[in-house]
């Protein structure tokens, strides 16, 4: 018993250390739901750029090798794109999306779930978390099978309740105020400065400037 509480307590701690930082850039996803954009697009990018987070993090287990730090980083170039992409794309006429309206509607069950604007979140989701693997990787490298599922059980769980409270943050008149005034505006902004600091904290510019200075002379 003192078993599964150990392993709860850690899953709840590691999730809280790790992902609180994900709930203003969920808040933002929210506040720009729409006909197209479904509040289910956000919850399961959610969930697969986190799965994908863990899937990388369970090699650890099985005492694989982390990737290098700086190599992870790069994933920081992913929301710098996504938020050029969505500064140039803010003002979409209104034809354009009407004919996007009539595609959704063509497409499968499951394509109405996995749109771009889920994949987008994921990728965003992920490269946010890169940081993550290097601490579930030790983690679940020092677990047995048994706290092993039930540490990933209250990670899931927790990423539900995550989403839910980013949601209800919305609900808040003073915030969601901020963020329909202000939330298409400052996306684009947040996702590259996001993006910078990921490239930043991983040390990644470092490396970028020692690939340089090696195949510069080649050229």
């Amino acid at each position: 018993m003192s078993g599964l509480v150990t392993a709860i307590s850690t899953g709840i701690t590691a999730f809280s250390a790790t992902n609180i930082d994900d709930m203003f850039i969920l808040a933002l996803f929210f506040s720009q739901v729409n006909e197209t954009f479904r509040r289910w697009h956000i919850i399961i990018g959610q969930y697969l750029g986190f799965t994908v987070l863990v899937i990388l993090s369970i090699p650890g287990f099985f005492g694989g090798l982390i990737i290098p730090k700086p190599w992870i980083g790069l994933f920081g170039l992913v929301p710098i794109v996504i938020g050029i992409r969505s500064l140039l794309k803010q003002e979409e006429d209104e034809l354009e999306e009407v004919e996007t309206e009539v595609k959704d509607s063509q497409h499968s069950f499951l394509a109405k779930f996995l749109n771009l604007q889920t994949y987008s979140v994921a990728a965003v989701t992920f490269a946010n978390g890169t940081d993550n693997i290097s601490i579930y990787f030790p983690l679940f490298a020092s677990s047995s099978w048994e706290s092993l599922l039930v540490i990933l059980a209250v990670f899931f769980l927790l990423v539900g309740c995550l989403c839910y409270v980013a949601y209800k943050l919305t609900h808040n008149r003073a915030i969601a105020d901020i963020l329909t005034r202000y939330g298409n505006t400052l996306m684009p902004f947040v996702l590259m400065g996001l993006g910078a600091f990921i490239l930043l904290e991983s040390g990644t510019l470092t490396l970028l400037n020692l690939l340089n200075r090696e195949f510069l002379p080649f050229f």
